[in-house]
């Protein structure tokens, strides 16, 4: 590459790419840190195929909504007890299955960058769900951390993001989420937080609600600052 073409190809990526300050980052888990696409549908249809349901290798799995409202959803003449034992064996199942769960690119190095006063995950997975899946991708259980089991409603409701950013200690409108699935981008968007929807389990077109795209975490930059995070990416179209 001449000196001239690469001149102008650091002025166009220097155009293309944007600056974010924020107070605190908000991660979902599957999809965004790790990969478990695989397990969570081997696994929801061998549990449809536990409970005698048709077609249960046909299930499509609406990434990004808690277990228990997929249980709610599948079997909708369930008691409470009947729900919670359908929860806990979906659970079983997920943990039991880790064989192809891998942490995403870019990942670790941000978390390693990243304060941990300054981010938390808020997963639609039940706190034993998120723990034991962090544990089985090598990642560090984060100090801070919203489950599905602690909030009343799930995504897309806004709850699981505003009692993160409250976990925190900062206003929605002060944090990014950092989300995969349209459940999850629309849930940070009604929190009033801002959101950098990544690429890899939904098309773009899924996520427009998002405030930015970028195509993986890899493609992030972060500075630590007094008084906050700056954020560095290149977002996508």
């Amino acid at each position: 590459m001449s000196e001239t073409a690469a001149k102008n190809a650091d002025e166009f990526l220097t155009v293309q790419s944007i600056t974010v300050e924020t107070k605190g980052l908000l991660f979902d888990m599957d999809g965004v840190l790790i990969s478990s696409t695989g397990s969570v549908e081997r696994s929801w249809q061998r549990w449809c195929k536990l409970y005698g349901m048709t077609n249960a290798e046909e299930f499509q799995v609406p990434h990004g909504t808690r277990a228990v409202d997929i249980v709610r959803l599948l079997k909708p003449e369930f008691n409470e007890a009947q729900v919670a034992e359908g929860q806990r064996l979906i659970e079983d199942l997920e943990l039991a299955d880790t064989s192809d769960l891998i942490v995403l690119p870019g990942v670790k190095p941000l978390l390693a960058q990243l304060p941990q006063e300054r981010w938390a995950v808020v997963s639609s997975a039940s706190t034993r769900v998120l723990i034991g899946r962090l544990a089985a991708a090598g990642l560090p259980v984060p100090e801070r951390y919203i489950s599905g089991d602690m909030v009343v409603r799930g995504k897309p409701d806004p709850e699981p993001y505003r009692r993160g950013a409250d976990l925190l200690g900062f206003a929605p409108s002060e944090c990014v989420v950092v989300e995969d699935a349209p459940s999850g981008v629309g849930a940070g968007v009604a929190a009033g937080c801002r959101v950098l929807g990544v690429l890899g389990t939904h098309p773009a077109e899924q996520l427009r609600a998002a405030t930015w795209l970028a195509r993986s975490l890899e493609a992030i930059a972060v500075k630590v600052k007094a008084d906050g995070l700056e954020l560095r990416f290149t977002p996508v179209g």
